[in-house]
């Protein structure tokens, strides 16, 4: 697949007035709108009746990440509050499952508010209930803290007494009670996402009855959403845009369903780019049986395409060589318009940013009908964003 020379930004962007932005969830998930598109027609509905529109040779696969309180706050004696907001461990371990179970001590890549009131060599504290987590600068240019606690704790479970959720940048309002559990899918289950995979938002157990109802498949996969989701697209020329990485873990199910023949139905941009980064690591295997699951932001436009069946053996052939159910990875996978999708029939997501990368991708996925779907949804009065309302785009 060659890739596009030159995608103007400017060409997928659109006036979002503020007051379109959803600042808070509804009282229901499932009360959510819900736009449908389709063969280029658009229908309205309630995310509540969502299995009505689904293929009954559907699977759907979701993100099961779950966020963590990633902001954390450390006032000085002075008065200042340094904050800390993780971003990926370093140390002792680079895989987020791995980093999250840490006892004691450990060290993260971090976002640093107030970075110039935090000398070397002081030592920020936190305490409740006896516990204690101390944090201190190892790398200032490259935002590296080491963190120390003194009980045998996992990481997990140190956040999520310290820690807030980091709710998106546009939400402009503190975190709140509510938004420990709204901001999080009601099957979350892998820590370490810093952003939630927005499109399960909507589902509740009455939803995830009906779909089981109807027959529908039910499959899970995990990408830790990073916070270079919310990263505008800055230059001109989109497809210059450096594209952030998140960790992804497959399974050998996820795989296998894959080659059932029926329809992939994805929730989220989340479960879609991780879909698509697993087509091409098969793709990279068969050109390189030792290739690593590392998915750039290029190869898809320069690597040469094969049949998905094909591409997803060679990743089982893997699977069985390494006696493994499961495989860890990383994608930068950048999918803007021309991109060919291999594996995608349909994608349920929220309404997005203006000139984002996950713009660009729903443009990619229904090419130039983005801006009916829009309209109609700005029309309409839908809520936009992460606490927003819900599409069903078929490509």
């Amino acid at each position: 697949m060659s890739r596009p020379k030159n995608i103007l930004t400017q060409d997928y962007t659109y006036d979002l007035p503020e007051e379109r932005i959803a600042f808070h969830p509804l009282a229901e998930r499932d009360q959510s709108k819900l736009l449908i598109y389709r063969n280029g027609k658009i229908e309205h509905s309630k995310f509540l009746n969502l299995p009505d529109f689904l293929p009954e040779d559907s699977i759907l696969f979701f993100n099961n990440t779950k966020v963590i309180p990633a902001r954390l706050f450390f006032p000085k004696d002075t008065g200042a509050v340094i904050e800390i907001f993780l971003l990926h461990p370093v140390w002792p371990s680079p895989v987020v499952a791995l980093a999250m179970s840490t006892k004691e001590k450990c060290r993260w890549q971090c976002a640093i508010g107030n970075l110039k009131r935090w000398p070397d060599n002081y030592e920020l504290r936190l305490t409740t209930d006896g516990l204690n987590l101390s944090a201190r600068l190892i790398d200032r240019p490259g935002g590296v803290v080491e963190l120390e606690w003194n009980a045998s704790l996992s990481f997990a479970e140190v956040v999520q007494k310290f820690g807030a959720i980091p709710l998106p940048p546009y939400i402009k309002r503190k975190a709140e009670a509510e938004d420990s559990h709204r901001y999080q899918t009601i099957y979350s289950k892998e820590n370490g996402a810093v952003a939630a995979p927005t499109a399960g938002l909507h589902f509740t157990e009455k939803v995830f009855s009906q779909l089981k109802k109807k027959g529908l498949g039910i499959e899970y996969l995990t990408l830790h959403v990073s916070a270079g989701t919310f990263q505008p697209v800055k230059v001109e020329n989109a497809t210059e845009h450096n594209m952030h990485s998140e960790q992804v873990v497959i399974t050998r199910k996820n795989i296998e369903h894959l080659l059932s023949g029926k329809k992939i139905i994805c929730v989220g941009t989340t479960s879609l780019r991780t879909l698509e980064s697993i087509y091409w690591y098969g793709v990279k295997l068969i050109e390189n049986a030792r290739a690593e699951f590392v998915i750039t932001q290029q190869d898809a436009y320069q690597l040469h395409p094969v049949e998905p069946s094909k591409a997803l053996k060679a990743i089982l052939h893997k699977m069985n060589e390494e006696k493994t159910d499961q495989l860890l990875g990383e994608t930068s996978i950048y999918i803007y318009p021309g991109y060919t999708f291999h594996i995608v029939d349909a994608l349920i997501t929220n309404f997005h940013q203006p000139s984002s990368t996950l713009m660009l991708l729903v443009a990619a996925l229904v090419g130039n009908d983005w801006k009916e779907i829009y309209q109609q949804a700005l029309s309409n009065h839908y809520r936009f964003l992460s606490y927003g309302d819900s599409s069903l785009l078929f490509r």
